[in-house]
C-alpha cells in the first residue's frame, strides 16, 4: 500500500511543489492522443481527390508534390484543424460545468450557452445585419452574453451550481423559442443559411476559422488548467470548500466565464455541435475512473467524437451530413442513459 501511495503522489523542495500521479489517466491521455492524430490524419484523406495517409503525413510535413501539398495544407488542413480545436474547446468546457454545478447532465448546450449563441447568429441573418459581422462575432457575442446573463440571474449572495443550471435550462427554453420565432419570420433564403450553421457543421472552414479559435483555446485553456486545483474542493460543497480554503465565487466566476469563452469561440466557429459537451465529459471520466471529469482527458475526447463523427458524416453515409447531426444520434442514448441512471441514484428530480 505504502508503494502505491508513493507512486500516485509527489513532492519537490526545489521547487516547491507537489502534487498526485495518476498513471491510469496519464495512460488515457496518451491513448486519446494518439487516436486523435490518426483521425485528425485519416479525416483528411477524404475528399474529391481521395489521398492515403500517406500523402496527407507528406503534405503535413512539406515532403509532398505541390499537388499533394496545396490540397492538403490549404483545402483540407484549416477544416481538419477546426474540428480539432471545436472539440477540445467543447470537452474541456463541458468538464468544467459539470463539475461546477456539481452534475453530469450539465453542459453548454443544456444551460443555454449554444442556443444563445444561435440567437444572435440567427438574429443577424435575420435582420441583416450578420453580413458586416460574420457568425463567428455573433456567435461569440451571443454565447458570452448569455453566460454572464445565466451567472447574474442565478446570483444571490453567491452562485451554486444548482442555481445555474435551473437558470440556465430556462434560458435555453427562452433562446430556443426566440430563435424559432426569428426562422419563422426570416426569408427562406436567410432560414436556410441559419440552419446550416445552427446544426454544427465543418464543410467550408478556412483560416479565419482556425485562428481566432485557436488563439482562444492558447489563453483560456492554460486559465482552465490553473483554476482546476480548485475544482476538487467545490465538488464536496461551498461550505466544505470554503473551510478548505478555496476561494469559492471568485473560481466558480473565473471557471465559469473561461468556459464559456471555450464554448464561445467553438460555436462561433464551427457552429453549435450538439452532445459533444455533454458526452467527451463523461466518457473521459469513466475511461480514468474518477469521481470527476478530468480536464484534459474530457478536451482530447472531444476532439475524438467531433473528428470520429466527420469521418462518418463524410465517409460512411451516402451524403455528407453536417457534423453535428452525427452527434446528436450518438449523444442522445448517453443523455438518456444519464436520465435514467440519475433517476435511479434519487437525483433525477
Amino acid at each position: 500500500m505504502a508503494l502505491l501511495q508513493a507512486r500516485r503522489t509527489f513532492r519537490l523542495t526545489t521547487p516547491p511543489v507537489s502534487g498526485r500521479f495518476r498513471p491510469r489517466l496519464l495512460t488515457v491521455c496518451l491513448v486519446l492522443a494518439v487516436l486523435t492524430f490518426v483521425l485528425f490524419c485519416v479525416g483528411m484523406t477524404i475528399g474529391d481527390v481521395p489521398m492515403s495517409v500517406s500523402d496527407v503525413l507528406s503534405g503535413l510535413f512539406g515532403g509532398s508534390d505541390s499537388g499533394n501539398g496545396y490540397i492538403v495544407q490549404e483545402l483540407r488542413l484549416p477544416r481538419a484543424l477546426t474540428g480539432l480545436l471545436a472539440g477540445i474547446a467543447f470537452g474541456a468546457s463541458g468538464a468544467v460545468f459539470q463539475t461546477i454545478t456539481r452534475n453530469p447532465l450539465a453542459s453548454p448546450d443544456m444551460i443555454g450557452i449554444n442556443a444563445g449563441a444561435a440567437t444572435a447568429v440567427v438574429a443577424g441573418i435575420s435582420f441583416g445585419f450578420g453580413g458586416g459581422l460574420g457568425t463567428t462575432t455573433l456567435g461569440l457575442f451571443g454565447g458570452l452574453f448569455t453566460a454572464l446573463l445565466v451567472y447574474a440571474l442565478a446570483w444571490r449572495r453567491g452562485t451554486t451550481g444548482y442555481r445555474i443550471l435551473l437558470v440556465g435550462i430556462g434560458i435555453f427554453a427562452m433562446c430556443t423559442s426566440l430563435t424559432d420565432y426569428l426562422l419563422s419570420r426570416a426569408q427562406i433564403t436567410e432560414a436556410q443559411a441559419a440552419i446550416g450553421w445552427m446544426v454544427g457543421n465543418l464543410a467550408n472552414r478556412g483560416w479565419e476559422h482556425v485562428i481566432p479559435l485557436l488563439c482562444a483555446l492558447l489563453v483560456l485553456l492554460p486559465v482552465v488548467l490553473a483554476l482546476s486545483r480548485w475544482m476538487s474542493t467545490l465538488l464536496l460543497g461551498d461550505d466544505v470548500a470554503a473551510g478548505l480554503g478555496t476561494p469559492v465565487q471568485p473560481v466558480r466566476l473565473g471557471l465559469l466565464l473561461a468556459g464559456a469563452g471555450l464554448v464561445a469561440f467553438a460555436t462561433a466557429s464551427a457552429g453549435p455541435i450538439s452532445f459533444v459537451a455533454l458526452t467527451a465529459p463523461q466518457i473521459a471520466q469513466r475511461l480514468a475512473r474518477l469521481s470527476s471529469p478530468p480536464i484534459t482527458a474530457s478536451a482530447l475526447t472531444g476532439a475524438v467524437v467531433v473528428l470520429g463523427s466527420d469521418i462518418i458524416a463524410r465517409e460512411i453515409t451516402a451524403s455528407a451530413l453536417p457534423v453535428g447531426i452525427v452527434t446528436g444520434v450518438l449523444g442522445a442514448p448517453l443523455l438518456l442513459w444519464l436520465l435514467a441512471r440519475a433517476n435511479r441514484s434519487g437525483s433525477g428530480g
